[in-house]
């Protein structure tokens, strides 16, 4: 079972990672044009303590990660990092109101079946 919580931990830190850095990247003016005003606009980002909290999720997200790979064959634990996708989704619509299509929704509904059917594949 210990297995399955890295999978499950790369999978938590990962979705945060990307809630986060669109949560305050909304905050943000869009990019700008112009290279010096682009550097300094990066520059401000990466002060910002969310944002650095997106990218170290991003790192934990990783050591769990190499933690499930001395659990399971990669060709089985991959697949069940698509979920990330599929809880983004579920979250952005709550905390975004992101538009929910039939596209959008027959795409997860895929990407679920395909982690069940590599996940009984073992």
């Amino acid at each position: 079972m210990g297995g399955y919580f890295y999978i499950f931990g790369t999978i938590a830190f990962t979705v945060y990672g990307q809630i986060i850095l669109k949560w305050r990247m909304q905050l943000y003016q869009e990019l700008p044009s112009n290279l010096v005003d682009k550097f300094f606009f990066l520059i401000k980002l990466l002060l910002d303590p969310f944002i650095l909290s997106g990218f170290g999720s991003a790192f934990v997200a990783s050591l769990f990660w190499m933690a499930a790979m001395t659990k399971f064959e990669l060709s089985y634990a991959y697949p069940f990092t698509s979920l990330s996708f599929v809880l983004v989704f579920i979250i952005s619509i709550f905390v975004f109101g992101e538009a929910v299509s039939v596209g959008k929704v027959a795409g997860l509904l895929l990407i679920i079946a395909g982690v069940i059917v590599t996940s009984k594949s073992i």
